[in-house]
């Protein structure tokens, strides 16, 4: 395949918007994969700061209501209650938020379940540590162990929310050079998405613009085309016919409407109406052709009469193919001309024909009777020659016997020529009768009935052995009559005819073979030039 017409092509043209298409699509899909990854980042980071803050407020309020607690056993003013009080309450709401924050990280449910449970404990010791204080009599020892147990736990609530903090802080940087990363490479791969889209753009924007280019020469060129055809079918006097035979539609060209002597496209292109123009016994010819082309798909060339808008009886042919568009559909392409001059011509010409042969059979019987009629008077003429050859030549002087044996050879060429004449005459009535012919004695025969010519003339003929060939003599002979008598006729006159008469075999061709249907190995060529 050409190169230049693959790059060119569609299929290639469509392999490029193919793989541009894969790989804008993958660009595309890996830049919303890092944007995607980026918004799970930040949601990571989010909820990571939020779970610290909110493990923060949860130790903070715990420590506020352990102070409180501290002051009002030492003061006995219950406004110190306040935090213990309101405990319960924000440790409630902070843990729904914390187990919404932690949701789907089984490790960090896991914490929360624990620090739930230990700061459930630390309450119920809040609450012991209370009552004790409380109680009367009031028993230190009780009340300070009950505190120390407390601060224990207190110690483990911190230990386990130092871990969890110290878990969402390394998740927390994870997440932090995880984003990093990506927000990284984000911007190189939409920089790739964005390039990559302009020169698709410009890549397309130079073929739609190279194609609307040729799309308008192609119009130009379709228009002069166009022009062109209606021009030729004007001068052609011809017109194109379009028939789908899917719809039955028909199109005629503006030219069929001028053969039919209208204006153009001033009726319908339908059958009905173009037979309304065929003659009345033609048509026949156009219903049975176009039923054909419907029922068989069969198409032939028509000869039909019509009569045009003026009266004026035309002759015309039309021919036709059967085509099949991209889906499947048969369409009819037809072309009908104006062969009324040629029609008229041909039959001229027959009649023309006739008469010619019927004057060559009334030339041939004259040449026939003429013929035999001669040879009664050339009879008589050989008579007296062979009685005087017999009885007078004896006083005849030298002169008088070489003008007499002229007037013997005369009258036996005189004689073969009549037979030639009849000859000729029965050849062209029956046919072409071909016999062993001895070219050298054509040859001879033809140098002496030019003898006087070419004794006036001083004329030299050279020749070599002919060979014998199969073919009419009195043609032959003819032949070399008339191609001698020209090189005699057409010479110098200052200088004396020499003409040359050579023959050579050359081997034959297949064409040979082909144009004058014969199987023969060699062929005989017979060349004939002179000095004039």
């Amino acid at each position: 395949m050409n190169p230049t017409r693959f790059f060119s092509s569609y299929l290639f043209l469509r392999s490029i918007f193919a793989v541009s298409l894969f790989i804008l699509i993958f660009i595309s899909s890996i830049t919303y994969k890092h944007t995607m990854n980026n918004s799970t980042s930040v949601e990571i980071l989010v909820r990571t700061n939020k779970t610290q803050i909110e493990l923060e407020q949860l130790i903070s309020s715990i420590r506020d209501a352990e102070s409180g607690q501290r002051a009002f056993i030492i003061t006995r003013d219950s406004i110190f209650l306040l935090p213990y009080i309101n405990i319960h309450q924000k440790t409630i709401k902070s843990f729904g938020r914390l187990k919404e924050l932690t949701k789907g990280n089984e490790e960090a449910e896991k914490n929360l379940d624990s620090l739930q449970y230990l700061i459930a404990l630390r309450f119920a010791y809040f609450k012991q540590s209370l009552q004790r204080s409380s109680a009367v009599p009031f028993n230190q020892k009780s009340m300070k162990e009950s505190m120390l147990e407390g601060k224990d736990i207190m110690n483990l609530i911190n230990i386990k929310v130092g871990n969890m903090i110290k878990l969402e802080t390394t998740e927390l940087n994870n997440e932090k050079a995880k984003y990093r990363n990506e927000i990284s490479f984000t911007p190189f791969f939409t920089l790739i998405l964005i390039v990559f889209s302009l020169l698709i753009f410009v890549l397309s924007y130079y073929k739609i613009n190279q194609d609307i280019g040729i799309l308008q020469q192609s119009n130009v060129e379709l228009r002069l085309t166009t022009e062109s055809i209606r021009h030729a079918e004007i001068i052609g006097e011809f017109c194109f016919t379009q028939w789908d035979l899917n719809t039955n539609k028909l199109y005629y060209s503006d030219n069929l409407y001028r053969l039919l002597g209208c204006e153009p496209q001033s009726f319908l292109p339908t059958i009905e109406n173009f037979l309304k123009f065929v003659h009345p016994d033609d048509k026949d010819i156009i219903s049975e052709g176009a039923n054909r082309t419907v029922l068989k798909h069969e198409t032939y060339a028509r000869m039909y009469r019509i009569i045009k808008k003026d009266g004026e009886i035309r002759h015309f042919k039309s021919m036709g193919k059967l085509i099949s568009d991209e889906n499947k559909n048969l369409i009819h392409i037809g072309i009908i001309k104006d062969v009324t001059n040629a029609h008229l011509n041909k039959i001229a010409l027959e009649q023309r024909n006739h008469e010619l042969e019927q004057s060559n059979q009334e030339l041939a019987s004259f040449n026939q009777a003429a013929s035999h009629d001669l040879q009664e008077p050339l009879r008589k003429i050989q008579t007296f020659i062979s009685r005087i050859s017999e009885q007078e030549m004896a006083s005849l002087t030298e002169n008088g016997k070489a003008y007499f044996e002229k007037i013997k050879t005369s009258a036996t060429r005189m004689r073969i020529l009549i037979d030639d004449l009849l000859l000729y005459s029965r050849s062209t009535k029956s046919g072409k009768e071909f016999v062993p012919v001895d070219l050298n004695s054509v040859l001879e025969d033809a140098i002496n009935e030019l003898s006087q010519t070419i004794e006036q003339q001083k004329a030299l003929i050279e020749f070599v052995h002919l060979p014998t060939i199969s073919g009419i003599p009195f043609q032959l002979q003819q032949l070399f009559v008339n191609l001698i008598g020209n090189s005699l006729k057409y010479h110098n006159p200052e200088i004396a005819p020499h003409i040359n008469i050579a023959c050579e075999f050359n081997p034959t061709s297949e064409s040979f073979h082909e144009l004058f249907n014969t199987t023969s190995r060699h062929y005989c060529k017979i060349s004939i030039s002179d000095n004039g």
